[in-house]
């Protein structure tokens, strides 16, 4: 007998285990061994589900349905709650892939969590940009457009707080720009929200989604000590 039907969706799931964070359907195909046709059928039951999500490229990624189900953990709950409306709004909006970030240690690494499970460096993501204060102390390389100065990267900082929205461009990965606000609440920023679209994308509409989601957004009341 052959695998079963959820075996063969776990295995397109199961395909962005340690690969891109997008995939096309000819990579979905490579990974799991599944004729294109299957591959395609399951992933339209998946974005369908909320599983996946196709965006303007053409490119599947994981579902904001699944990230709340399974990693949401780094996020606090009330917190992504709140957000949840923005996040597919924006989506929906810009076409793009909508996140929610806070940062792992702030007095740390530099390391995000985003409702993806994703945990790229601070300093290579519009994310970041918007929640260091200040510039981490190793700054790695992740492609040749990374700012990677400490001292142009607090310039970066002090320009984003000023103007409330960072856009950075293939820092983290060729391809893809990340457009992020803050969210603020009763004792300041919280978190970023944004989007990443594919490089090329009119940004300042965007920009406007950006900003709007993020408005929307409305902290929960932090609790008493």
């Amino acid at each position: 007998m052959g695998e079963s039907v959820a075996g063969r969706l776990f295995s397109v799931l199961d395909a962005f285990e340690g690969g891109p964070a997008a995939l096309r359907l000819a990579d979905i195909a490579a990974r799991t061994g599944l004729p294109a046709p299957t591959a395609l059928r399951l992933a339209r039951e998946l974005v369908a589900w909320g599983g996946l999500e196709r965006g303007a490229d053409g490119r599947y990624r994981l579902g904001l349905r699944l990230r709340v189900l399974g990693a949401a953990a780094p996020c606090p709950r009330g917190l992504l709650d709140a957000a949840l409306p923005a996040l597919r709004a924006l989506g929906a909006r810009t076409g793009g892939h909508a996140d929610l970030a806070v940062l792992s240690a702030p007095s740390a690494d530099g390391v995000l969590c985003l409702v993806s499970g994703e945990r790229p460096p601070a300093h290579a993501t519009a994310y970041g940009k918007v929640l260091l204060a200040v510039p981490p102390a190793e700054l790695p390389r992740h492609t040749r457009h990374t700012v990677v100065s400490p001292g142009l990267l607090a310039g970066q900082l002090a320009r984003v707080r000023e103007a409330g929205l960072a856009v950075c461009a293939e820092e983290f990965r060729l391809g893809e720009v990340s457009v992020a606000a803050p969210v603020r609440g009763p004792l300041g920023t919280v978190a970023a929200l944004g989007v990443t679209v594919p490089t090329g994308v009119p940004l300042e509409r965007v920009a406007a989604a950006v900003r709007a989601a993020a408005l929307r957004v409305r902290p929960p009341e932090p609790s008493p000590a």
